[in-house]
């Protein structure tokens, strides 16, 4: 993970965890915690059945993580798994955060479809526009994310990218951030037992 980071000219992620004040940052606004799905209890069954939340990082996401930064020329790319309290980073680019509190989730808001969400400018959006990472740092302006499905259809979490400033993506680069989170899936896939 360092080594491909060190190829890619980035620099070394901080392993320190996130900043305690961030964290218990207060939401406001009357859009700011998402819904739940509606298989929540099946779903984060399913979320720790893959035992990918709290572990270390590991090449193969860290790859598809910085192909999905490259491909959007985004300048932070993460792919990011959601439990009931807060979102794991499973791998990152761009950003130092391991973890966020899950109604500050972006991902969180991905989750809900099987679609992709594309949000052009946060401060135009009423989910986002008092978000903690719209309003400071990071300064998030621009989302996309893709969910990752499990072989069940659970929405376990995302791949997504995001900028500093409004923007949208091209179909193309859309299609490839689709077909890169589908690759993460079907590794996901290979950490989780079959259903009997």
């Amino acid at each position: 993970s360092s080594l491909l980071r060190e190829r890619a000219g980035l620099a070394p992620l901080s392993s320190a965890p996130a900043d305690p004040a961030f964290l218990s940052y207060p939401m406001h606004g009357p859009h700011a915690a998402p819904a739940l799905p509606a298989d929540e209890p099946a779903r984060l069954d399913a979320l720790a059945a893959t035992g990918l939340v709290g572990s270390a990082p590991e090449t193969v996401f860290d790859r598809l993580t910085w192909l999905a930064a490259q491909i959007t020329d985004s300048p932070i790319a993460m792919l990011t798994l959601v439990d009931e309290q807060r979102q794991w980073l499973k791998s990152r680019i761009g950003i130092g955060l391991t973890e966020t509190p899950r109604d500050m989730a972006f991902c969180s808001h991905t989750i809900l479809g099987g679609e992709p969400l594309m949000v052009a400018d946060t401060r135009l959006d009423g989910r986002f526009i008092n978000n903690p990472m719209v309003t400071g740092a990071p300064h998030i302006r621009f989302y996309a994310g893709v969910p990752l499905v499990d072989a069940r259809g659970f929405r376990l979490g995302a791949l997504c990218v995001m900028d500093h400033e409004p923007r949208r993506l091209r179909e193309r680069e859309l299609r490839a951030l689709g077909e890169l989170a589908a690759i993460a899936a079907e590794e996901i896939r290979r950490r989780r037992p079959a259903a009997s």
